[in-house]
This record gives C-alpha cells, structure tokens and sequence, in this order.
C-alpha cells in the first residue's frame, strides 16, 4: 500500500514539474486531466513508458500522449510501420501487431485523395523517403506536389526523421540519386516509387511499391499538385537487365521481384521511347544523406520544426490542430512520439509552433511533424496484452488507414 502512495506522488511530481516548465516558456502543460485518464508515467516496455496529460494552449486545452523511448537500452529499437508496400494503406494498430511492435505512432503526410484528377486513383503512398529495416522503399515527391500543410520556410519534402545503424537518431536529408543506363545513353533518374514525379524526368518502380496504378505519377507539376495529368508519357518494363515490354501510358498491377518498370513523362517519355526489346539497360538508385553519412535503419518524412533546442523561423503559430510529431534527447538515444487527442473536447489542438515548444519543454533537442488531423494515432500495449490498443481518440472517431508509421519494438 505504501508502494503505491509513493508511486502515485511519482506521478504527481512529474505533472507539477511538467506545468511548471511550461508555464515558464508560454504553453502550459496542466495536471489536470479527465476522470480515468493515466497521470503518471507507465511502463509499456523494457525501455518504453507511456503517459498523458493535457496542455493549455492558445485555443483550448488539449490532451497529449507521449511514449519515451530509450534508444540506448538494447533491447529497445525503433522500426517503420508500414503495409508491405508503398502504395498501400493500414492502421496504425494492425501494422504494429503484424510486425510486433509494443507501441507507434502514425507516419509521414501521404497521397489521401485525387479529386482535382477525375478518374485517377489515389495511391496512398507517402510524401517523403521511407527507409524500413535498413532496406530502402522510396525517395520524396517535389515539394510543389506534398499534402499536409504549408512547409516551413527553408524545409523540404526530402527531411526526415531517422534511425541509424548506430541506434542513434537524428534529423536529416535524403536526396534521390540514380541512373539509367543503355549502350548509348545515361539518363538521370527523377524518381522512386513515387506518386508524383518531376515534370520531363523518368522514375523506377519496383516490387516494394505494390499494386496500385502508375498514372498519379505523371500528374501535376513540380509546383502545382492540381494541375492536368501529362498527355506525353511512356513506360518501359526491365526485367533482369533488358527491356521486354513497353507502353504509352503507365500501368498498374504487381510488378515482380528483378523487375523494374521506368515511367517517363515529357522529356523522360521521349528518352524511354529510345528503348527497344531485349535492349540491355541498367539501373542504380540509392538515397544520399546530407549529414555525416550514417546508413539508416529507418528513415520517415514529414518536416523539422525544432533544430538544436530552437525552434524553426517562421513556424505556423495561428493554425491549430490535432498533430502527431516525434522529438529527439539525450543526443539521439532517446525519442518522445506525441500524438494529441481528437476527442471533441480537445480538438482544438495545438500549432506547429506550439508542438515544437511543447516538445522542447519535455526535453527534445530537436523535433519532426509528422501527419496530423485524422491520421494522429498512437498505439501501445497495455500491461500483460499481447496486442496493442490506440491510446488516443483518432479525430475521424476510428482509426484511418495511414501509409506508415514509427513503430517501437522491446524484447
């Protein structure tokens, strides 16, 4: 019994402390919290805690639920969630149980609908690089061509949040480069498994992108994601280094493994309409970190908001909203995902700029938006469950189908 007075003025110590750091630096996070709700830190996990507490901020009260992961334990890792390919979709919960994870949280910003393209089916794939288990999946669409909202100013839709081979984590860039290759040409590669590609270039997809059509890929432009689809295209299959078929426009269906299908749209259509069968052709492709060069375990997109303790210039700090982010301490050995709560009390949420204080209120160095709105889910296992259980209120009332996410494994 005496255990568990102490144990619960454990709790309230680190919610006194938390209202009051946040009082000091203009978002409070409050104690108090709804009736039933957790108010302390609870052990998920060897290396893993889950807690919740709201936030008072400048439209509301809102409620947030964080996981703290420390890296630096070895039996804690952290992974990409995500449904097997590319262009797919899965909640956040059946990821997590499927690959084992104990905890997560939603991923990157993602292609969610085509109305502005009558006919053209949404692919579901993300916006950024996705890197999973070391293996990568895909680089990042031109910015002009992003969902989710405005960047901030000097970001870009190759940043993303990643895990070393080191077990480190850290912000970083991961730029696209590749080749194709004949007898007679090189051409610059422009994509990978991408559902938008740059106007006049060429993109590889493989069998990590999965089954949905090719066709988004050659609609809108580098800097207008509404605009017409390309009426100059072409699409070349590769399989085991020669060309064995070709078309005029992009297909869809599975694509085998040591195949490779190019899909060119102008400039790159014109290049691709070069090849003929049983031409020999190949092609390189790889993500190019701008740090220090570090091999990545995962790698996820979104946007930095919080570099070196500072928040980013020119963060949005009057559009409020349900947010999930992930928040990087202890030198990249610890990590904080945040998911807000889209119950209708709380809904308000908070503003980018709110997120990045909050997160460096609660320790982070620096901080990464992930998706938002009705994507904001966070996942964990409860004492003794095999499975885990969504945490938050989803804002949508159920869970939405997301392209990916930052799942927690402890052995």
């Amino acid at each position: 019994m005496a255990g568990r007075r102490r144990r619960r003025g454990a709790g309230r110590a680190v919610l006194a402390f938390l209202t009051a750091f946040g009082a000091l630096t203009g978002v409070a996070l409050a104690g108090a919290a709804p009736a039933g709700a957790v108010q302390k830190s609870v052990r998920v996990a060897p290396g893993v805690t889950y807690e919740e507490f709201d936030i008072k901020a400048a439209k509301g009260v809102t409620h947030a639920h964080v996981l703290r992961v420390d890296l630096g334990n070895p039996r804690v890792r952290v992974d990409l969630l995500y449904p097997g390919a590319v262009g797919a979709r899965g909640q956040v919960s059946a990821m997590a149980d499927s690959q084992g994870a104990v905890a997560g949280v939603n991923g990157d910003f993602f292609n969610i609908t085509e109305t502005q393209h009558p006919g053209v089916e949404a692919t579901g794939a993300s916006v950024g690089p996705a890197i999973a288990a070391g293996r990568t999946l895909k680089a990042a669409v031109p910015n002009g061509q992003r969902f989710g909202p405005a960047l901030p100013p000097g970001t870009t839709t190759e940043d993303v949040f990643g895990v070393g081979t080191d077990g480190r984590a850290r912000l970083d860039r991961l730029t696209l480069k590749g080749s194709v290759s004949t007898a007679d040409a090189q051409l610059p590669l422009g994509g990978l498994n991408q559902y938008a590609l740059p106007v006049g270039s060429v993109g590889a997809f493989t069998s990590e992108w999965g089954s949905v059509s090719r066709v988004r890929a050659t609609c809108g432009t580098d800097t207008d994601r509404a605009a017409p689809c390309s009426t100059d295209t072409y699409e070349v299959t590769v399989r085991h280094g020669r060309v064995v078929s070709a078309a005029d426009a992009p297909g869809t269906g599975p694509i085998a493994a040591g195949t490779t299908v190019l899909v060119g749209r102008e400039a790159g259509a014109q290049q691709l309409r070069k090849f003929s069968t049983g031409e020999s052709v190949e092609v390189e492709h790889g993500l190019v970190a701008a740090r220090d060069g570090v091999a990545y375990r995962l790698a996820v997109g979104g946007y930095p908001v919080l570099s070196g303790g500072q928040p980013l210039p020119g963060l949005d700090d009057t559009t409020s909203a349900v947010r999930t982010a992930v928040g990087i301490a202890g030198r990249g050995r610890r990590v904080l995902l945040l998911a807000l709560d889209g119950a209708a009390a709380y809904r308000s949420g908070l503003t980018i700029a709110e997120v990045a204080g909050t997160l460096r209120k609660l320790g982070a160095e620096d901080a990464f938006s992930l998706d938002g709105g009705g994507s904001s889910t966070l996942v964990a296992r409860k004492p003794g469950a095999r499975t885990v259980s969504v945490r938050n209120h989803p804002s949508g009332g159920t869970e939405r189908p997301v392209p990916n996410g930052i799942g927690v494994f402890s052995r």
